[in-house]
């Protein structure tokens, strides 16, 4: 297994945020990192009954129709503080703790958590999600921690071959995390002959679910400008073939469209992760 020096230069980063606290002071949140619980997640076996149009947190797709330079698109990008987010534990200390949805009651003694509470119910929305079932094509695992998510990754990968990592980067310092986006340059497509994506789940702890889909996939890089001036180096996939997807995904009710009809894509959260790997120039 081996990385670009862009690629761990980027992990270096990751892993310098999400350590910057261990031990109990790994398991204090804030009360805003609790809400939206499953926004801005991409997940195709993840149901919502009930889509609100006009929720900001779930403005993250769009089709690959909508990929050309000067086309404005409406884009949720959450701003994280990090000494108030959760963090990696090591994998000794995340192996020690379950992760079982039957496990939630004492989970919740564990981490000071009532029933009712916000908390209580994005556990238990993470752990119920991480358990679903995969649907066809897909391989999932929800990663505990660093060493987890390069196993998965890892067993994904070619090893003989490199592999490395991109996300979202801020470019400008900005509090703003929903506005109109345009697209300022030609969207760049990242070649990859396989691809894993890694979404942070809200928990008390970082959580990864990260999953592998044999259909077709296109990742993008795609530099914007927000209204207020920001700027966004956003990582981008767009899934060309939903035809397996649940019927109730939030993208079709917000995209108008039917499962299998279009591609659909969406951006990527700054804090989660697209590894791939580049085509074989051997065939």
């Amino acid at each position: 297994m081996s990385f670009g020096v862009t690629s761990w230069n980027l992990l270096l980063h990751i892993l310098l945020v999400m350590l910057a606290n261990n031990g109990s002071e790994s398991r204090k949140m804030s009360q805003e990192n609790w809400e939206g619980i499953g926004s801005s997640l991409q997940l195709p076996s993840v149901i919502k009954d009930d889509v609100d149009q006009n929720d900001q947190s779930s403005m993250i797709f769009f089709t690959v129709k909508d990929l050309k330079v000067g086309e404005k698109l409406p884009i949720y990008f959450p701003r994280k503080d990090p000494s108030s987010s959760p963090h990696l534990l090591p994998r000794d200390e995340a192996a020690s703790i379950p992760f079982s949805l039957k496990e939630l009651p004492q989970l919740l003694n564990l981490f000071s958590f009532s029933q009712d509470s916000p908390q209580a119910k994005a556990m238990q929305y993470t752990l119920r999600t991480c358990e679903l079932e995969p649907i066809k094509g897909e391989t999932k695992f929800c990663a505990t921690s660093l060493d987890s998510m390069l196993d998965f990754t890892s067993g994904v990968f070619d090893l003989e071959r490199d592999f490395s990592v991109v996300t979202t980067t801020f470019l400008t310092n900005s509090s703003t995390s929903f506005q109109n986006y345009t697209i300022l340059e030609v969207p760049k497509e990242i070649l990859s002959s396989k691809m894993v994506a890694c979404h942070t789940m809200p928990y008390p702890y970082v959580i990864f679910y990260c999953h592998y889909e044999e259909s077709e996939n296109k990742v993008f890089k795609i530099l914007l400008g927000g209204e207020n001036g920001d700027k966004v180096e956003a990582v981008a996939v767009c899934h060309m073939d939903t035809s397996h997807w649940s019927r109730d995904h939030v993208s079709f009710h917000l995209l108008r469209i039917e499962p299998g009809t279009l591609p659909v894509c969406h951006f990527f959260p700054a804090d989660h992760l697209l590894w791939f790997q580049p085509p074989s120039l051997i065939q």
